[in-house]
This record gives C-alpha cells, sequence and structure tokens, in this order.
C-alpha cells in the first residue's frame, strides 16, 4: 500500500479509456473450410461486419471490403457460413446472401434483395443453400442453388420461427428447429426431420417432415448430424439442464449422451450459436459446458458416459463461444475470454500439448494484466429463500488505493432471460480501473443455473429481478465492500427496465441510475416490439388483456412521478425493439418534475451502440454523469 498514491474511489486514472474501447472489435463467429486450413471469422468494426481469412500461417486478409456482413432476422445471428472453398453470407443493406471464393475472385448476390436472411447452410454435396428467410412477418427455410443461378424456393414454412437448419451427410435430409407464439426458443420448441427429393427440374422440395422431438416446456436446439448419418446429436432440457441427446435415425431411439447438472451453450437468442462439434472420426463431440458463469470445453463419447473436461491452454479463459473443428487437421477454434483477457480467437491442437494460437484480438492488449478486477462468485438469498447469484469485482488498480468503502455499480444484464458471465465485460473494466466496484446480478430468471431457475422469472418479471438487484446491493453494503450512500444501478435494454422499476419503487437507495434503451411502458413494448419478442410478456408477466393490471402495475411510466433519484438515459434512434418513444415518455416526465436527468440519442443506433462514435461518447456521459451525482454529488 505505500507505494500506491492515495486518491479517491472513482477518480483514479484508468488506462482503459472510451477511445481505446471505441476501437476495439467485436468477434462474432469463427469457421474452418472443409480443406481444414482456412479459419474464417467476422469482425465487427464500428457499423460494420467484415469476414477475414487465414489460410495457415498466412497473414489474414479482408474478403468482404465492399459489404457490410450482418444478418438481420429477428436479433440477428447466422451471418456466414464456409463450405467447399467458398463463403456464403447475408449482406446488411438489401438483406441478400453472397457467396465469395476464399482465394482470388469477386462475390456474388445468390438471393434477391427480398426480406433478410440468416443462417446459410451448404449442402455437404455442394449444390445447394437452405437458409432461415423473413419477409414482413413471414418466417421460414428457403432453398436456392449454391451458384444463385434460379430463384430461391420455400422449402419449410407454416410454424412461427425456424432455427439451425442442418444437411445430413448425404444432402437427402434436413433438421431443423421451430417453434411458435407465445413460446421463446428456450421455452417449447420442435425438432424436425425433413426429406428431400432430389429428383426435380430446378431446386429440391420437401416431402417428408417428421416431428421428431416435442414436449410441453421442452426446448430442442443445435442438431447436427454424424458424419456417418447413423445418428442426430441434438441439446435439450427436458432433464432440466441443457444436455447433449442423440437420437438414431434407423430405431428412432433418443438417448442422452451427457447427464449433468449444468448447462451445455447459450440461449438462442439469435441465429447461428454453437455449443458443440463432432470430431471427423465420429468417436467424440466437444462441447460448451456452462456452469454458474463460467464455460469449459468438455468431450463426451458418441456412446456417452465418459463426459470430461478437456485440460489444454483453454483453461485460461473462463467464456467461450462458436466452436469450429477442422476436418482434417484435429485443431479446434473458438472465441475466447476472461475478465483480463479481450475476446480472442484462439485455436488450440486436439491432444498433447494443447498448443494455443491466437488468429485475432478484439482490442491491441496494451492494458496489463495487472489492471484487470477478477470477479469473485456472490451469493445472497432472497426473501423467500431462495438463492441468488451474482458475480463481485473490488475496484483494482495497480497505481491506486483509497480509504473508506468505494461506490458500487449494479450492472443489471439484459434479456431479462440472460446471464453475466466471468468474461471480459468492458463496461466492468472501465469502471473497475477508475476505483468503482461492481457487482453483475444473476438474478432469479437468468440463465446458466439451471431450467427452474430459469423459470423463475415467470410472471415475476418486475419483482424478483428488481428484489435481487436491491439485496444484492444491500448483501455487498452489509459485508463492507460498499458505501451505502453512493450506490448506482445500471442496465440496458431489459436491463434498463429494471432500472427504472427499481429507481420507482425503491428511491433513496441508489445514489443515481443508469437506463440504457429501457423499456418503460411495457403496453407499448408489446405492440411496437418486432416479431421475436413480441408474445415474450405472456410469460414474464401475463397475457392481454387479462394481465392488464400488471403491465399498468409494473411499467415505470405510470408511477414516473416516483422516480426521483437522478437518472441517464441513453437511446438509439432506429431501435426497433425497445423504440424510442419508450425513454422519450420517461425523459418528458423526468422534465415536468424537474428530477435530475440526462438524456441522450445516439443517431443512427439501434439496440445496443455499434459505431465507433458513439461508444466513445457514451463513456464520455457515462463518466461525466457518474461524477457529478455520485462522486461530488
Amino acid at each position: 500500500m505505500s507505494d500506491k498514491i492515495t486518491k479517491p474511489c472513482g477518480l483514479w486514472d484508468s488506462p482503459i479509456t472510451p477511445a481505446s474501447l471505441a476501437l476495439g472489435k467485436r468477434l462474432q463467429d469463427v469457421q474452418y473450410d472443409a480443406d481444414s486450413s482456412t479459419l474464417v471469422w467476422l469482425e465487427g468494426r464500428s457499423d460494420r461486419g467484415v469476414l477475414m481469412a487465414q489460410t495457415g500461417d498466412d497473414a489474414p486478409r479482408e474478403l468482404t471490403e465492399a459489404h457490410n456482413v450482418r444478418a438481420m432476422v429477428g436479433y440477428g445471428g447466422g451471418d456466414f457460413a464456409v463450405a467447399r472453398g467458398h463463403v456464403y453470407y447475408a449482406e446488411k443493406e438489401a438483406g441478400r446472401l453472397f457467396r465469395a471464393p476464399l482465394g482470388p475472385g469477386a462475390p456474388r448476390p445468390i438471393t434477391p434483395p427480398f426480406g433478410a436472411a440468416a443462417s446459410p447452410t451448404p449442402s455437404p454435396d455442394g449444390q445447394w443453400v437452405v437458409y432461415a428467410h423473413q419477409e414482413s412477418r413471414t418466417d421460414g427455410l428457403a432453398i436456392v442453388d449454391a451458384a444463385g443461378t434460379h430463384w430461391p424456393q420455400k422449402l419449410a414454412y407454416g410454424a412461427d420461427f425456424y432455427l439451425q437448419p442442418a444437411w445430413h451427410p448425404t444432402s437427402r435430409q434436413l433438421a431443423w428447429i421451430e417453434w411458435d407464439h407465445p413460446a421463446m426458443p428456450w421455452d417449447s420448441t420442435r425438432l424436425v426431420l425433413g426429406a428431400i427429393n432430389e429428383q426435380c427440374d430446378v431446386l429440391p422440395h420437401l416431402i417428408r417432415r417428421d416431428v421428431i422431438g416435442q414436449g410441453d416446456d421442452v426446448a430442442f436446439a443445435d442438431p447436427q448430424f454424424m458424419p456417418d448419418g447413423a445418428y442426430l446429436l441434438y441439446l435439450c432440457d427436458r432433464s432440466g439442464w441443457v444436455n447433449l441427446y442423440r437420437y438414431n435415425l434407423a430405431t428412432g431411439e433418443h438417448r442422452p449422451l451427457t447427464d449433468d447438472c449444468a448447462d451445455i451453450g447459450r440461449l438462442n437468442w439469435t441465429h447461428g450459436i454453437r455449443s458443440y462439434v463432432i470430431h471427423p472420426d465420429g468417436r467424440r463431440v466437444y462441447y460448451l459446458r456452462s456452469h454458474e458463469g463460467v464455460t469449459q470445453l468438455w468431450s463426451v463419447s458418441i456412446e456417452g458416459g465418459d463426459a470430461a473436461p478437456v485440460t489444454s491452454a483453454l483453461s485460461g479463459y473462463a467464456s467461450l463461444m462458436q466452436p469450429t473443428l477442422a476436418p482434417h487437421a484435429n485443431r479446434l477454434a473458438m472465441i475466447a475470454s476472461a475478465a483480463g483477457i479481450p475476446p480472442r480467437v484462439v485455436s488450440i491442437a486436439l491432444g498433447a500439448p494443447h498448443t494455443e494460437h491466437v488468429h485475432a484480438y478484439s482490442m491491441a492488449e496494451r492494458v496489463p494484466a495487472a489492471y484487470y478486477s477478477e470477479p469473485r462468485p456472490v451469493q445472497w438469498r432472497a426473501a423467500d429463500g431462495d438463492t441468488v447469484y451474482g458475480f463481485y469485482y473490488p475496484p483494482h488498480h495497480p497505481s491506486y488505493a483509497s480509504p473508506g468503502k468505494s461506490p458500487l455499480i449494479v450492472l443489471v444484464h439484459g434479456g431479462p432471460t440472460g446471464q453475466a458471465s466471468a468474461g471480459y465485460n468492458a463496461a466492468v473494466a472501465f469502471l473497475t480501473t477508475r476505483g468503482y466496484a461492481v457487482l453483475v446480478v444473476n438474478y432469479r430468471g437468468s440463465s446458466g443455473y439451471g431450467k427452474a431457475y430459469l423459470r423463475r422469472l415467470r410472471g415475476m418479471w418486475g419483482v424478483y429481478d428488481v428484489e435481487d438487484t436491491v439485496d444484492g446491493a444491500r448483501h455487498l453494503v452489509e459485508a463492507g465492500l460498499a458505501d451505502p450512500e453512493r450506490l448506482v444501478v445500471m442496465g440496458g435494454s431489459a436491463g434498463g427496465f429494471t432500472v427504472l422499476v427499481t429507481l420507482m419503487r425503491h428511491p433513496g437507495v441508489f445514489k443515481a441510475g443508469v437506463c440504457m434503451y429501457g423499456i418503460s411502458n411495457l403496453f407499448t413494448l408489446a405492440a411496437d416490439t418486432h416479431k421475436f419478442e413480441e408474445r415474450y410478456l405472456d410469460s414474464l408477466i401475463g397475457p392481454l388483456p387479462d394481465a392488464a393490471a400488471l403491465y399498468r402495475e409494473r411499467s415505470a411510466i405510470y408511477h414516473a412521478d416516483r422516480i426521483v433519484d437522478p437518472v441517464a438515459i441513453f437511446q438509439g434512434d432506429i431501435d426497433r425493439v425497445v423504440p424510442r418513444a419508450q425513454s422519450d415518455e420517461i425523459v418528458a416526465s423526468l422534465q415536468r418534475r424537474g428530477v435530475p436527468h440526462e438524456y441522450h440519442v445516439y443517431e443512427g443506433e439501434g439496440h445496443g451502440w455499434r459505431k465507433a462514435e458513439t461508444i466513445e461518447r457514451f463513456y464520455n456521459a457515462l463518466t461525466r454523469f457518474l461524477y457529478q451525482y455520485v462522486i461530488y454529488g
């Protein structure tokens, strides 16, 4: 302590600046080509998506300098696929699918500018591409020839939503996930197997459709065929946890390969999520095991019963996503991060010594590891006895120390059935290096703690999330880890809803609130949000009109006069998930009553910040707001 500078918390000089965060890249997916030597990944650079490719030890190169790669079905995802020396990708502006060679050559469109496309899935024989398509309010699976010489055709339609199409090795069968309103993809879905008729003049069509997995309150996900075509693997939560299963195509038998009290992978908020890969020899499956906010690489044999962690260089990471396996090189790649390691594209050789190779960095990584605060798992009890989870990050800087207790920022994740993990969090790093303590709350209803915990929020959104946020802050105050006079609640989207309702119901507990694109009016959310979530409130609150009284009770706009603590509101002007009117309404009330507040509207931004200039402006505004109302206020 003697060699450290004594300075008040919140005023430490941090090497993590708004400008450095603005220059970071988003690493969103990574895939190997069948030739095993070319790795392709998607980088988000400001408001553009760029595909990068690396062959062997060559330098990475851009594949899509003329296009903005981003699928626009629902929340996006499923932006590209790699097969047979080509990459197939969705282009944001026109909504078309393009095909581009991994080597020299120009991209060419294979679908017309009609609706939006996602999850391009080339057939193993290289002839066809199946993809998710959305036009107006109609979703389905469509098919086009890989060269794009013919007009696409409808393949599977009739359900409200479609996800994760997968080809059989013979290119004669398909599997996919589908579901209907009011369910979400982690509530109730159907696992479907379809047969393809190849004897046609132009494009194949579906000649048979069999639902091989369904059930009330049972969710299926991520179907993948074994290399020999004998089995279809999939994920399912029927045990109370998301485990891996095997379906025998010949006998119709379903069999679990894992039986674990931990979840595999992530909830399907977007298209294109992969949580496991099958080794080309068909003997083992490598999967991502998520337990209480930490993800590890595990493997299990195709016969099951021997699931175990893969000890490797990946052990230094806490978050792993989008695994991909080189078909012939025995190399596994994915996106990895930890509290002190921003996301990277990394690969390891399976088998000793598991050496790690970094292919891409999301940030310059000029900040030494000594500056990052390490998450500490914490638990506390709700009033009804339920255990609630979170991560506590103490203020941390190698050059500074402060007397007394530190201000605490309570971060509320979105979703609301999202999850705060132990992986890299830019906001946490930004705040802790300045002297703030941070608590990220995985309130009842968060994912990653089993199905029963996830279901706790049904009918209780705006109640349990609020109670757990307040109780989490009080738990740290009682433990002597936070200054009770300098508590801040902060969140975006559904987390922003929790911020507003918390300030509404518990005035004076928090010194200030920070709300990013938060929901203030549940009625208008149900009427105005995008198709994917327009019935989400049926389970979170209750169906209308029967639950109208609860919608009013839990909407901050109807009780805005109870919000008296300073609050900063941040909003994108083209947000189609939580339209700007939601923030305009709450700000109008704050203005009428003279409540201290700031309102920042960012042009050209949707649900979250993508532009570099917006990210820099946001963190600068956040810093000033905290100075004024928390540090000096």
